[in-house]
């Protein structure tokens, strides 16, 4: 909204209009309104869910420090949405593809994660929105966004092809090669980013490349299954991290980061040229949503840090986890999930493998057995006597050093 005031500012010549053409500028106004939104109206949304009894209803695990924490409000993920949406709103071109669809995601996605509370808190089920229709919601987002960045004119890539000069060589069409220079060219692909391989692109058109010769038409018929399997598992995995006080507001402000700078080279046809990775016209948009983000998550910390002063409940975590698939998918950096993500990996194989050891050796010695303590990992930890906070710091450092190794392979080939 701002940028089209500025933008006529700008045509009247009014000092210091142009300062909104630079993505910077507006990244960094991003980042500073979502803190503020996140920090002081965060206060009252908490006031208003303690009037209202929004209060999180404690299973007893026996784990250190629970009980203290019944009754603390949650559905907090409303101030994360707020922070993330209002200042995308403001400073972000709202004609841009890339923001309509990371706009409709986030939306659709928080409103999954408030059903879900809503029925927990309001309706008194523990149990929240049926698992069932819960997935169901994320495969329909999962499809959506597929569709979008498949069907979507607008959703483009620069590569470099070398283009050669040639010359009649005879008075026929026969034709010969006297040099040639390489050039940007924009493409529909689906095209994206394998991590530690020079050559490092895949095509998704390749995996039916055995149908004949039309088979990139009908790259969509593999392109957005995966899109749905990777929205479902990072927002559950989001969801699983969401155990301790600030652990998945945290370790998603981490991920925010390393998915900023990702798009900022990626949208920058300097920075992709001299990377020699794929330059995504249009997506430098992209870096003021996720400054928004990145925002909104550490400003949520301010109340979400040990004693959490609020939950943000599956009405932040499904959305943050999805907002980081749908971010990762648009930039073409979906297969270095598990690198940057390897915190929510992490948490959500400590729960396959426990369920699955436990049903595998119940089966086969009548007794079931586990391989942590406890899960989702952090549970685990607790189990064995680590302060909560310990806990928290430590995956905030282990998700750091993630952060900076995926940064790395943009020239770690």
């Amino acid at each position: 909204m701002l940028y089209n005031l500025f933008e006529y500012l700008q045509t009247i010549n009014v000092p210091g209009a142009g300062v909104f053409q630079y993505i910077t500028f507006r990244a960094s106004a991003a980042v500073i309104f979502s803190l503020i939104i996140s920090m002081l109206f965060g206060k009252r949304i908490i006031a208003v869910l303690h009037s209202k009894q929004v209060g999180e209803s404690i299973r007893d695990l026996g784990l250190e420090g629970q009980t203290a924490k019944q009754g603390t409000p949650t559905m907090g993920g409303l101030i994360i949405l707020a922070a993330i949406l209002i200042p995308t709103l403001l400073f972000a071109r709202l004609d841009n593809t890339y923001i309509q669809i990371m706009l409709c995601s986030t939306v659709l996605l928080g409103t999954i994660g408030f059903l879900d509370d809503y029925i927990k808190v309001f309706k008194k089920n523990k149990k929240g929105l049926a698992g069932k229709f819960k997935v169901l919601g994320q495969i329909i987002i999962g499809l959506i966004v597929g569709i979008s960045l498949y069907f979507n004119d607008d959703v483009m890539v620069k590569q470099k092809i070398m283009q050669y000069q040639t010359t009649d060589v005879t008075e026929g069409s026969l034709h010969s090669s006297e040099g040639g220079e390489r050039i940007w060219k924009e493409t529909k692909s689906m095209k994206t980013t394998i991590p530690f391989f020079k050559n490092n692109e895949f095509d998704y058109a390749w995996l039916i490349k055995w149908t004949g010769k039309d088979y990139k038409n009908w790259a969509w018929i593999v392109f957005i299954p995966i899109v749905i399997v990777i929205v479902t598992a990072v927002s559950n995995g989001a969801n699983m991290t969401d155990g301790l006080d600030g652990l998945a507001a945290g370790t998603s402000a981490i991920v925010g980061l390393v998915l900023a700078i990702f798009a900022y080279v990626s949208s920058n046809i300097i920075f992709s040229d001299y990377l020699n990775i794929m330059f995504i016209p249009r997506s430098e948009e992209l870096v003021i949503f996720m400054g928004a983000f990145v925002g909104s998550c550490v400003g949520f910390l301010w109340y979400n840090s040990f004693p959490a002063q609020v939950f943000m409940g599956d009405t932040g975590s499904l959305a943050i986890g999805g907002i980081i698939a749908v971010f990762s998918l648009a930039i073409r950096k979906e297969l270095l999930i598990p690198l940057f993500c390897g915190i929510f990996l992490m948490e959500n194989l400590s729960v396959v493998l426990q369920v699955a050891w436990f049903k595998y050796t119940k089966k086969k010695h009548g007794e079931g057995r586990r391989i942590f303590l406890m899960a989702p990992l952090h549970h685990h930890y607790q189990k064995k006597g680590y302060h909560e906070s310990k806990i928290v710091s430590r995956f905030w450092i282990v998700g750091m050093m993630l952060a900076i190794f995926s940064i790395a392979t943009l020239k770690l080939r």
